[in-house]
């Protein structure tokens, strides 16, 4: 997985589970899968036109009936949809989801397989506030999913960030391509 599509992919909060559920055999028509995430209609809404929108899934041609359309995976949708489905295996309880579905979350353990400097995230993650990185870096370490250790190698120490426990687990679910 890229890292550009993972940032799109994350900016929906019930993306990830949408293709995990369809991944897993779960009926590809809107009430099934609402009440399978738990999403409020609107939320659910906004996350499957953004899905519709990057190619990962369709509309069943041919099914259901028009108010009430079946979707279906892409080829490339059903690529991402099995990341999505390790990535959420990975993340074994419901307080687990409330984090991997906020919008930076995934994309920042996606970047710390080795130590990184908050800088070079930043770099990497473009479109990110310095705000928003430092508050989810924040979440990461309060849930253990993320180690903030100081190198002080250098004449100036700074923190380095670098996924563990289940953070690390879900890194390698992902299988980033930088």
């Amino acid at each position: 997985m890229e890292l550009n599509l993972l940032v799109k992919l994350t900016s929906k909060a019930w993306s990830l589970k949408i293709l995990a559920l369809l991944h897993d055999g779960a009926p590809g028509r809107q009430a099934p899968l609402v009440a399978a995430t738990g999403a409020s209609r609107t939320s659910f809404a906004n996350s499957l036109e953004h899905l519709i929108r990057l190619g990962m899934i369709e509309k069943n041609p041919g099914h259901g009936h028009p108010l009430r359309p079946e979707f279906r995976l892409t080829a490339e949708g059903a690529v991402v949809a099995a990341m999505a489905s390790r990535i959420l295996k990975s993340a074994t309880d419901n307080d687990a989801f409330s984090v991997l579905k906020r919008s930076w979350a995934v994309p920042i353990l996606a970047l710390t397989e080795t130590p990184k400097r908050f800088s070079a995230i930043k770099s990497d993650l473009g479109p990110i506030t310095d705000r928003a990185l430092s508050q989810s870096l924040c979440l990461l370490e309060d849930r253990e999913w993320l180690k903030r250790d100081i190198d002080v190698s250098q004449r100036a120490p700074y923190p380095t960030y670098l996924a563990v426990n289940q953070g690390r687990n879900i890194n390698q679910a992902i299988g980033l391509r930088i």
